[in-house]
């Protein structure tokens, strides 16, 4: 049986408030279709576009039957959606990517589970759930550590612990607070990077360029296309790629996020079942932005061409900015620039740390677009590259 084609007119769920359901909305619009945010708590901005602001919690039966009676096809726009909530939306209407998709990537112990269970290289691991579990498996660190994540709701380096085969696992696990977690080996990092695939219903899979990405405080700083890496590694990280969203069955935007070890191997760190903040350059250097991707993949329409038309970076703004130019930045200053596009998320509050926008950096080559990025960080008063 062919999957059904949602064509514009028809209405698209979202799971989520955040930037990255707005940019989806955006490109909606543009296509004329109808959206429906359900945030799942009050609405701090980035929502406001939608046709329809559900601000009901994820356990209420209002929310459900509203988002129910409203969307024609559902997807996500982060991924710590309630699992039996996730089931409830599958069983009314087409929801993608599917629910095992999206609670395999909530959750780092079911991902790293899936990837050694497919054969996909990542970290050396050891699941731990007690202080006995975790002394065992601290004796079996390498020389330089490891990390103890926890299983659940850790991003931006949230929920991370560097750990030595010497410290004392019981004290550890006293203050980690979490019932679960995955020990990782350290790695000695020589690069990241990520790939975007985009999986249609029927199967069809398609890759953007990889992204080469550079984080400050855990916090993803710049994404630089093409990326300067050796072919080889981009072209294996794409093979991968592939094979990941083959194996989970997936339909739409999958970010898959890797490790270069200063040992040579290519390591899957993480999967972003949702669009990708190191996916945000495409709106600007790509023929096809993710979010238009991640839009005609779910609705069962052809893929656009992720064609890189220009080189990239693509810098992250924090609160931060706001912050230090007492809440106006000198954004005048930064468009003055030739080859600068501005992405603001449209959040009430500035913090530092909170991902408010984004500037895209495009110019003829990487160095130039770096060099570009540099005037900006000076400007906007953001510390210079390391």
């Amino acid at each position: 049986m062919s999957s059904p084609v949602f064509l514009p007119g028809s209405t698209i769920g979202i799971l989520g408030g955040g930037q990255l359901g707005r940019m989806l909305t955006i490109v909606a619009k543009r296509m004329g279709y109808r959206v429906v945010s359900w945030v799942g708590a009050p609405d701090t901005g980035p929502a406001g576009l939608a046709d329809v602001v559900i601000e009901e919690s994820f356990d209420s039966a209002a929310g459900l039957s509203q988002f129910l009676a409203e969307a024609d096809v559902a997807t996500v726009e982060f991924e710590n959606i309630p699992k039996a909530l996730l089931e409830t939306i599958t069983a009314q209407l087409p929801l993608h990517p599917g629910a095992e998709a999206i609670t395999i990537g909530q959750h780092r112990e079911r991902e790293k589970n899936f990837l050694s269970e497919n054969g996909i290289p990542c970290a050396n691991y050891a699941v731990v759930d007690s202080s006995e579990s975790l002394a065992l498996a601290l004796q079996h660190l390498p020389d330089n550590g490891g990390i103890l994540k926890t299983a659940e709701f850790g991003y931006d380096g949230k929920g991370q612990l560097p750990v030595t085969a010497n410290d004392d696992a019981s004290l550890i696990w006293a203050d980690f607070e979490a019932p679960r977690a995955v020990l990782e080996e350290k790695i000695d990092l020589a690069a990241e990077l990520s790939v975007l695939v985009a999986r249609g219903t029927n199967g069809k899979t398609i890759t953007y360029d990889p992204a080469e990405n550079i984080h400050r405080d855990h916090i993803l700083d710049l994404s630089i296309l093409p990326a300067r890496l050796d072919k080889a590694i981009l072209d294996e990280a794409e093979a991968i790629a592939l094979r990941v969203a083959d194996a989970l069955n997936y339909v739409g935007i999958l970010a898959v996020e890797f490790f270069v070890s200063g040992d040579g191997r290519l390591l899957v760190n993480e999967m972003a079942p949702r669009p990708h903040n190191s996916g945000h350059h495409t709106l600007d250097a790509c023929v096809t932005s993710q979010f238009e991707q991640q839009l005609r993949t779910i609705c069962g329409l052809p893929p656009g061409a992720p064609t890189l038309t220009r080189a990239v970076v693509m810098l992250n703004l924090l609160g931060d900015v706001w912050v230090d130019a007492d809440g106006k930045p000198d954004w005048a200053s930064i468009l003055a620039l030739p080859g600068t596009a501005l992405h603001l998320y449209g959040k009430a509050e500035a913090r530092r740390g909170r991902k408010m926008g984004h500037l895209n950096l495009t110019a003829e080559n990487v160095d130039e677009a770096l060099a570009l990025q540099d005037k900006c960080r000076a400007i906007l008063k953001i510390p210079a590259r390391d």
